[in-house]
Formats: structure tokens, C-alpha cells, sequence
């Protein structure tokens, strides 16, 4: 059976040799936003609890303010991307930060609903500008036999920021309050924003970026992006192995710890580092891996998103409350997850060439989101159906997790069926 293939166009453009401290240290300040970013992405979902009693709010309309978030920056993805094949990650990543910081600032003072609902739209809209921004500074800074294992580094450091909601952030929520927390959010995002416009640059001798493009040409350049099936089997990747870990991380992996499984938050709080240390040793392990055998690469997703559902399968199984090793493998084993879909944007770069990288990008950063969206507001339905008043039970959460069965069917589904038409496609270009 024929197997995926590298394409020789998608390398981008080589460039001359840099300097490597330049190159990484450029590629370090856009990690050090994507962390902060990451920390403002998840920050909602450690203080989900303190949200309910703040603002007055049930299960479903906790999982909007989320869901929002992550349909406004699913939704910017392929703008986003249009947008930096154009412009740089340099404005972008600037911009994304400081978007951000304006959206905790209004949540550090906000009191309703609706106050709270726009600074979590200003978080995804920031967000959205973040992720694929960095992604593409490793691009144009780095060989591409390097590409894939610092595209796995850049996903995996920008966990830290996980780690940052889940200890700190706590730590101000339990401690100062509501306001401090997420006002020293505001700031720190701040700070990144302005690191970013001093020291983010391209490389010496990069190619110059494309003219600003008429509609045509962008409808163009989207459309030879999606109708390319590398680039959707790269979406599907995405879809398929990202929406656990995320829904875990941004919304419902700390209630349900607390409130389902009976652990205190100092608990809950260090299993979610657990979750960031998996993904931080898993990170390097599947990047090297995607670059020793490219031709094996949907084959690992696959594998990976066998061993989320097996977890979730036998924890879901287990009565409550379950052992403390059983959870602490449930964690590692979603943290997988994060890793698995990096391989997704390792599709986009291979199966596209330089000039619509960033879009092929963001259409295939859209996958996850979505699934892990529809999956948020989904376990946020289940737990108002059968949780009394505002108190989420553990019989609750259990059935409610178990929605994820659907969206692992559909993902799986879909992997199978973009790798079948990919490998027709290159078997019919190889003739």
C-alpha cells in the first residue's frame, strides 16, 4: 500500500545560513509570547469554579464563554493566515499579545456575563494570531530537516503557560483574588508584546514577502490550500488527537477533578503540571519520530489517538472516585494529544508550497479547535441535564466525558479518508 510522501515544492524558499544564537533567539521570543498565550487560552478554565459564583453562571453558560473563545479564533485561523503570508509574524505576534492583555484586563474588572463573554472573544482573537505566527519564524529561520522537531519544541514549551494557570494563577485566585489574577495576567501579556516588537525580525537575506494580493489571488491561494488533500488530512490530524487535551486544559479537566473525582485543587493543580510535563517529554519523542519516518506519520496519529481513547475508556469505566495512578495516567496520556496534533501542521508544510503556508496552516489549526468547541459546549449541556443546581456531581461528569466518543468517530473517519485520497494524488504526480 502506498505510503505518504514528502513533496519536494513544500520546502520553503532556502534561505542563507544565519547565525544559530540569532535564530534561536528570535524563535525563543515567539515561544515566550506562545506561553503567555497559552497561559490566557487556559486561565478561564482553572478558575471555572470561582467563574460559576462570580458571575452567577450555570454549566452551559460557563462552556459558552469558552466556546467563544475557541470559535473566534478557529474562526480568524484562515484570515490569520492570509494575513502573515503578507505581513510577518513580527506585527502579528505584536498585535496578538496585546489584543490578549486588553481582553484579561477587562476580565480582571468584569462583573456580568456580557463584560466577561467580550474579554474572552478578545482572548481568542489575539490567540488566533499567536500560535501559527511563531510557527512560521521556525520556517523561515530553520533548515527544514530541523522544522519538525522545533515545531514539536515550539508546541510543547508553550505549554509552560499551562503551568502558569495552574500554579500562579491559582495561587492569586485563592490568595489576592479575582482582580489581581488576571490584571497580572493583562500585564505580563503586555511585557511579552513589547519583547516581541524589539526583537522579532526576519532572517538576513529571507526572501521579500508577496505584494499584498487582490481577492482573486487569496480566493486562489485558499482554495489550492484546501482542495490539496495533504492539507485536509493535516486538519483531520489535527481534529482528531488536539479536542481532548484541549477541552482537559481550557475548561473542564480541573472541575472535573475536583467536583468529579474529589480531589482538592492543590491535587488537581499538580496533575495539570503533570499534564504539561507529559507533553513537554512527549513533544521531542513524536517530533523525531515524524522526522526519521515521514512516511509513517498518520500512522502515529492514529496510534496516539488509541491511547487517549483506551484511558478515557477505562477511567470512564471505573467507578468514582478513581485511584490516584489511574488519574495520573488518564492525564499523561491526554497530554499525548498535544504532540499528536503538531504532526497535522507537518502535513500543511510538506504538502504545500512557501507562499500559501500560512494558510494551509491555519486551515489546519482550525480542526482542533472546532472539535474541541463543539466538544466544550457538549460536556457543558450533559452536566446542566443532570447536575442539580450549580453543583456538578461525579455521575455527571462521568456520562458527560463520554461524548467524546462522537468526535473521535468523526476524526478518525476523516484521517482515513484524506490519507486515501493524499496517497492517490501523489501516486497519480509520481506516474
Amino acid at each position: 500500500m502506498a505510503k505518504e510522501q514528502n513533496v519536494a515544492i513544500a520546502e520553503p524558499a532556502p534561505v542563507r545560513p544565519t547565525a544559530p544564537a540569532a535564530a534561536w533567539l528570535v524563535w525563543g521570543t515567539g515561544v515566550a509570547a506562545y506561553v503567555v498565550a497559552v497561559l490566557h487560552r487556559t486561565s478561564f478554565g482553572v478558575a471555572g469554579l470561582d467563574a460559576v459564583h462570580r458571575f452567577d453562571a450555570s454549566a452551559g453558560i460557563l462552556a459558552t464563554f469558552t466556546v467563544l473563545q475557541l470559535l473566534v479564533y478557529a474562526g480568524l485561523q484562515i484570515p490569520v493566515g492570509l494575513l502573515l503570508d503578507r505581513v510577518g509574524a513580527r506585527a502579528m505576534v505584536v498585535a496578538g499579545a496585546l489584543v490578549m492583555a486588553a481582553g484579561q484586563g477587562l476580565l480582571a474588572v468584569a462583573t456580568s456575563v456580557p463584560a466577561a463573554v467580550a474579554a474572552r472573544v478578545l482572548v481568542g482573537a489575539g490567540d488566533a494570531m499567536t500560535f501559527i505566527s511563531v510557527l512560521s519564524i521556525a520556517v523561515r529561520w530553520f533548515p527544514g530537516r530541523q522544522i519538525p522537531l522545533v515545531t514539536q519544541l515550539t508546541g510543547l514549551l508553550g505549554q509552560l503557560g499551562q503551568v502558569l494557570s495552574a500554579v500562579p494563577l491559582v495561587a492569586l485566585l485563592h490568595g489576592p483574588g479575582w482582580t489581581a489574577a488576571f490584571g497580572s495576567a493583562a500585564a505580563l501579556g503586555a511585557l511579552v508584546g513589547v519583547l516581541a516588537l524589539a526583537v522579532l525580525r526576519e532572517p538576513p537575506h529571507a526572501p521579500p514577502r508577496p505584494k499584498a494580493p487582490s481577492l482573486r489571488d487569496v480566493g486562489r491561494d485558499l482554495a489550492d490550500a484546501w482542495l490539496h488533500p495533504g492539507t485536509r488530512l493535516g486538519l483531520w490530524t489535527h481534529f482528531v488527537t488536539q479536542f481532548s487535551a484541549n477541552t482537559f486544559a481550557l475548561m473542564w479537566g480541573y472541575p472535573y477533578l475536583v467536583s468529579g473525582q474529589g480531589l482538592s485543587p492543590a491535587a488537581a493543580s499538580t496533575l495539570l503540571t503533570v499534564f504539561v510535563l507529559a507533553t513537554v517529554v512527549a513533544g521531542p519523542i513524536v517530533g523525531r519520530l515524524v522526522g526519521r519516518y515521514p512516511l509513517r506519520r498518520s500512522r502515529v496519529v492514529l496510534g496516539i489517538t488509541a491511547i487517549v481513547v483506551a484511558a478515557w475508556t477505562v477511567t470512564l469505566a471505573w467507578p468514582p472516585p478513581a485511584p490516584g495512578w489511574l488519574l495520573t495516567l488518564l492525564v499523561v496520556c491526554v497530554a499525548l494529544g498535544g504532540p499528536g496534533s503538531m504532526v497535522g501542521f507537518d502535513f500543511a508544510r510538506t504538502f504545500n508550497p512557501a507562499h500559501r503556508q500560512g494558510t494551509a496552516t491555519g486551515i489546519v489549526n482550525v480542526g482542533g479547535f472546532v472539535a474541541s468547541l463543539v466538544t466544550i459546549l457538549l460536556i457543558g449541556v450533559v452536566l446542566d441535564a443532570l447536575s442539580p443546581g450549580k453543583e456538578f456531581t461525579p455521575a455527571a461528569f462521568r456520562a458527560a466525558w463520554t461524548v467524546q466518543a462522537l468526535i473521535w468517530a468523526i476524526g478518525v473517519a476523516g484521517v482515513l479518508r484524506t490519507r486515501r485520497l493524499a496517497r492517490r494524488v501523489l501516486a497519480a504526480e509520481s506516474r
